[in-house]
């Protein structure tokens, strides 16, 4: 069986939760190709998809909800699978008590779970280095508030919070949904 993981990212944290999920996937016996979304070609040769986007202000990054959008009726046919990275820091809960991976669903899963009715969705923590180069108008505007408030720049918890096992065993359990049952069973 042939599986994309095609993927959004605007620094990388994203690439490698796609990179990690496509490497579980084919180490469980599928053939895998990992692609950012606006390399991925052929998308019909696939039986199977598996897409992520990081997610900053409650949604993902347009050239992911695009690729969706331009193959929804592909996908809608076909098993899919979608995740999303975004929020970082060590607590599970914020100051409000909501787990931090439910208070972070992207907008556009609604969407989508409606369009192409995905067999499963999925948050997991992203990473953040607050050094890296901005990215976008957004960003570099972010960068001149931070230098005119250094306090700013500390605002969002500076890490890497991704759960490898738990990227791991949701991939896992992709692999398990995609595996053909034996004849007799």
């Amino acid at each position: 069986m042939k599986v994309l993981v095609a993927y959004a990212s605007r620094h990388g944290a994203t690439r490698g939760i796609a990179e990690r999920i496509g490497a579980t996937l084919d180490g469980d016996g599928l053939e895998v190709t990992v692609r950012s979304v606006q390399d991925a070609r052929d998308v019909g040769m696939y039986d199977a998809y598996v897409i992520g986007s990081a997610a900053y202000m409650g949604g993902w990054l347009g050239e992911a909800t695009t690729f969706i959008r331009r193959h929804h009726g592909l996908l809608a046919e076909r098993p899919v699978w979608l995740f999303s990275s975004g929020p970082v820091g060590p607590d599970k809960v914020d100051k409000n008590g909501r787990d931090m991976l439910e208070a972070s669903v992207p907008k556009e899963f609604a969407e989508f779970s409606e369009a192409i009715r995905p067999r499963g969705t999925r948050v997991f923590f992203g990473a953040y280095d607050p050094d890296a180069p901005a990215v976008g108008m957004a960003e570099r505007i972010a960068g001149r508030f931070f230098r005119l408030m250094p306090a700013a720049k500390n605002a969002l918890p500076a890490g890497d919070f991704r759960e490898w096992p738990a990227i791991e065993a949701w991939a896992r359990e992709i692999a398990r949904q995609l595996q053909p049952v034996p004849a007799g069973r």
